[in-house]
Order: C-alpha cells, then structure tokens, then sequence
C-alpha cells in the first residue's frame, strides 16, 4: 500500500501538471488556429444550452449584465440571446481581447466596462434584467459587498446566474486527506459547500430557486483540457460525459450553477 508521504508526492505532480496543462490548452487553442486569441477551448464549443447552462436563463428581451467577465466570451455567448449585454471587469488586458472579439464578431448590443468589482458599481439600482456571475465570487475577498451590489442593480423580479466550485468533491477530499491545496486554482479565496453557498446568498438577499448540473470533478482534467486544444470535437464529447456523469452524481459536480432570485 502507498505510503502517506508517496501518496501526496504523487497528488501533488498531478495538481502540478494540470496547472501547465491548462496554460497549454489555451496557447494550442491559437497555435491550431482554432482561435484568434489566447482562450480556454471550453470558450469555442457551439453557443448550445447544452454547452452553457446560463443560456437557457436568458430572455430576448434581457438587459444582463456580466460581472467579472474577464476576456468578455461569455458576455458575447449571452449577448446573442438577449437586447443587451454589459460586461465589467478590473482587467484591461483581458478586456481589450474581449473588445477585439466583439468588434469581429459586429456585436453592437455589447458594452465593456473597466471596473474594480469589489468596488461599488457603476451602474444604477435595478438596471439589469439578468446578471451572469461566473467563477468570479471565489476570487474576491467582499463577497458579501459584491453581491449586495448585484442585488442593488438586479430588477425586483430579475435572476442572478451564479457560477462556483464545489470544495466537496472525492478528489477535492483526497487532496485535503494528505494536506494538499484543494482548491481548483490557486488563486481561489473560498470553495463552497452547498450550505455555504445557500448560507453566503442569503445573507445578500438571494435564494437559489434551480441548481444546474456542471461537470463531475476530476484529477484528469488536465488531460482533457490538451485534448481540447488539440481537437474541439473531442473535447465536446468528453465535455458531454462528465456532465452525464455529474447529473449521475451530483455530489461530484465540479461546481454549483446555480438560478438565484432575490427574496
């Protein structure tokens, strides 16, 4: 049997490979020609619900706005769906890759915004219809104030689509077991629980009405994110069976999407 001190050398050279994987995919997406931009190839799949939950939550007639939208992909997935998209983000790096897409792409019902999320934003109460908040709230220290935020410029009736990790995964687990960094990424100041998550939401005055399956957790995600910059048809189906296998086993779902209306 592996010893402990074996057991968290070997964790560890996964969790070590994976990051690199993970850069990799994303410079293979453009040395292929897959894309013009340093992206994620999960930013290429087709613009189906199948491929991006919050689609679905969207209406034609929306104003919705992307916080912490980074380089803007989703902003423009969701822009083609509803009036009017909104994206902020503290990153003019990533921004300007953003407004070179929407440019491309002619999407005039965009707008780009840099702004400090932890700060107050520079919209007006109730403006949005929609907000989309995607793998952002683990990254910042006042989630609280983010969130009271979103509240201050979400309509009454409106829905905030919330994306986070789930901390509570077997894989998760057995890295916590030899002493390991959980996390999925370094930079992670929080992963959630489903409790925690509830219990974070409603101190801001939000309530999860609808959970999505996302995808089941693996230690094998590196290799499926190469995959992905080597071939998106791959990369699709293999998309396709970890969200099967996460419907099958909601506890390994890699994160909570989660539909959140105010209370």
């Amino acid at each position: 049997m592996m010893s402990h001190a074996l057991r968290r050398l070997a964790l560890a050279s996964i969790v070590r490979a994976n990051a690199k994987a993970k850069r990799l995919a994303v410079r293979l997406t453009r040395w292929t020609g897959k894309s013009s931009e340093y992206v994620h190839p999960k930013h290429l799949l087709a613009d189906t619900e199948a491929q991006y939950w919050y689609l679905a939550h969207v209406g034609r007639d929306d104003v919705l706005l992307d916080v912490g939208c980074g380089n803007a992909m989703h902003t423009l997935k969701v822009a083609r769906r509803c009036r009017e998209a909104t994206g902020i983000d503290r990153s003019a790096e990533s921004l300007a890759v953003g407004v070179r897409r929407a440019a491309a792409e002619r999407a005039a019902n965009v707008r780009l915004v840099c702004g400090d999320v932890e700060e107050t934003l520079p919209f007006g109460a109730a403006r949005f219809d929609t907000v989309l908040c995607s793998d952002l709230l683990e990254h910042v220290v006042k989630r609280d104030h983010v969130l009271g935020e979103i509240r201050r410029v979400l309509r009454p009736h409106g829905r905030l689509l919330l994306a986070v990790p789930n901390r509570a995964t077997t894989w998760k687990r057995h890295l916590e077991a030899v002493g390991l960094f959980s996390y999925s990424d370094p930079d992670h100041k929080i992963e959630y629980t489903l409790d925690e998550l509830r219990a974070e939401l409603g101190r801001s005055g939000f309530e999860i009405v609808r959970l999505e399956p996302s995808v089941y957790d693996t230690p094998w995600i590196g290799v499926i994110d190469v995959i992905g910059g080597l071939s998106l048809s791959a990369y699709r189906r293999l998309s396709a069976l970890r969200r099967r296998l996460a419907e099958a086993r909601p506890e390994e779902n890699a994160g909570f999407y989660a539909v959140c209306a105010p209370r």
